[in-house]
């Protein structure tokens, strides 16, 4: 692992093994350029979110790319997501752009130029794809966070990962189930990975909910400051506060109206104390 201005890169084990034999294989030049490249993309991701000071954990290189690890403070809203999602890919549309500049007051040329150029269009279209921890599943969070719960929202970004995931893993059958060769290894492994990584995440929505539910004290200040305006959430006396809580939505604050059996308004409680019971052990509104 090492450390920049604060910042945690670590490599995972499969990305180093590739290292490896690359070097056996004598294609280390090429490796060494996609390193580059996905580091520049990761950088590009740590520059915007830095833009906004949203913290920076770690970046970790994957065998298929790159992950910027963020801290979400409650200042992390979907719109800036998006943008520092959309901030790696713009850093590889840059790096064609310099280099279609060099090819052409006479610098560079010959065929690592078209491989250069390829590899950054091929690694800024893979990363939209909707999986996460892409960029285009990051995007794709974000977005269903504008109009759905945040509970509903960590369910469906998960499911659609797991399909394209699942997609993923069989468009690299398709050349063999199509008779035009053998299947392509390098996107089965990516696939299987993928799928492998959004099964286990999953599996820890429950806990990733925990901790939007911790962070919301943070989030208070914010909507205090922008003077947003409430949004009302009506609930029976005895409804469970779990299920209260999974109404909550990313960039609202709430306050509980508790309704009693005659549909009569009995109470209205402010978001935070519905969350301090519920960490506390509370179960009923």
């Amino acid at each position: 692992m090492i450390k920049w201005r604060g910042i945690a890169i670590s490599f995972h084990p499969f990305f180093v093994i590739i290292m490896l034999i690359s070097v056996l294989t004598g294609h280390f030049l090429e490796l060494l350029a996609l390193f580059t490249i996905v580091f520049v993309h990761e950088m590009g991701h740590v520059f915007a979110a830095r833009m906004y000071d949203i913290k920076v954990l770690s970046v970790q290189m994957l065998p298929f790319g790159g992950v910027a690890v963020m801290e979400d403070a409650g200042n992390l809203t979907a719109g800036r997501e998006i943008v520092i999602a959309l901030a790696g890919p713009l850093q590889n549309l840059m790096l064609i752009g310099a280099s279609l500049l060099l090819h052409a007051i006479g610098i560079w040329d010959g065929p690592f130029l078209s491989y250069f150029i390829q590899s950054n269009l091929l690694i800024a279209l893979f990363n939209l794809l909707p999986i996460l921890p892409l960029d285009g599943g990051k995007i794709s969070q974000a977005l269903c966070s504008l109009v759905m719960p945040y509970y509903a929202t960590l369910l469906w970004s998960y499911r659609i990962s797991l399909l394209f995931s699942v997609l993923l893993v069989a468009y690299s059958f398709l050349p063999l189930w199509l008779g035009l060769g053998g299947m392509q290894l390098n996107l089965l492994l990516i696939g299987l990975f993928l799928l492998y990584s959004n099964l286990m995440d999953y599996r820890n929505i429950p806990y990733r909910f925990i901790r939007f539910l911790v962070n919301r004290d943070r989030s208070f200040s914010r909507h205090l400051l922008n003077g947003t305006l409430a949004q009302p959430i009506v609930a029976e006396k005895t409804k469970p506060l779990d299920h209260i809580l999974r109404l909550f939505k990313r960039e609202k604050y709430h306050f509980i109206y508790v309704m009693n059996q005659q549909g009569n308004i009995v109470a209205v409680v402010p978001e935070q104390r519905v969350i301090s019971s519920f960490l506390q052990g509370g179960s009923g509104a």
